[in-house]
């Protein structure tokens, strides 16, 4: 694996835990389909260590490698839900406050 970039080194913490998380499950999905990992490694084209590392959670691993593992379980349309712009409650709360300002503004 390449050597950690800073942004790596910076994660957030809830950002790791997240990761964490979503390794186990994909270690859980492949000890429930009874895959080794030197055959879900073969599968992933990936090495058994690297592998390992995504199971684990380790932000190196390519962001590939946890959407291949994804596709093998039939889980590939989670990832494009994940920043769908309609979920992203941060930026409506940001566009409702602008709104609710330029109100404001044109009625004081």
């Amino acid at each position: 694996m390449p050597k950690a970039a800073s942004s790596i080194a910076s994660l957030p913490s809830s950002a790791q835990t997240s990761l964490e998380i979503l390794g186990e499950h994909l270690r859980l999905g492949r000890k429930r389909r009874k895959e080794s990992l030197r055959s879900w490694s073969l599968r992933l084209n990936v090495s058994v260590p690297t592998l390992v590392a995504m199971e684990k959670g380790d932000a190196r691993v390519g962001i590939g490698v946890y959407a291949t593992a994804l596709w093998l379980m039939g889980r590939e349309v989670a990832l494009r839900e994940l920043a769908a712009p309609e979920n992203d409650a941060q930026a409506l709360a940001h566009e409702i406050a602008v709104i609710q300002s330029k109100g404001r503004r044109q009625h004081g």
